[in-house]
């Protein structure tokens, strides 16, 4: 069960890092370690089991709700202080065309008309709202 026990705890720990660090099975990772540590001294294969799962469970309930704390709150970003602001037409926004492009502040962005509207080249919109790399425009 050694083995087991150190296998788990790589494939754990992979399973982390592959998750970017969002601390999803770190907690399972040091169970598997603090049981791999226990399977020195425990033959049995059941009270291996039972350490793990509640060494797991024991993990998860003392630290969770403290890192759910550290993590990060919504911070917006400078690009979501744009809605509301007015933008100049600099290619028809035609969502059907699938094309638009507006001049906001100087820097041109992709856009896309809210409420399906046509829009002409040097009509002003207002900025409803931004997802990635598009502004999504209505009517003064």
């Amino acid at each position: 069960m050694l083995y087991i026990w150190a296998i788990a705890f790589v494939l754990f720990l992979i399973l982390e890092v592959s998750t970017s660090m969002a601390l999803i099975s770190i907690w399972f990772s040091a169970a598997a370690l603090i049981t791999l540590i226990v399977s020195l001294f425990v033959d049995s294969i059941i009270a291996q089991c039972v350490i793990f799962v509640v060494v797991s469970c024991i993990l998860l309930l003392l630290t969770r709700p403290a890192v759910k704390k550290l993590k990060r709150k919504h911070v917006e970003t400078n690009a979501e202080l744009n809605i509301g602001k007015r933008a100049i037409v600099t290619q028809e926004i035609d969502n059907e065309k699938t094309t638009g492009r507006v001049k906001l502040d100087g820097v041109d962005w992709m856009a896309i008309s809210t409420d399906s509207e046509i829009f002409k080249v040097g009509d002003a919109v207002i900025v409803d709202k931004i997802e990635g790399a598009k502004l999504y425009v209505s009517k003064p």
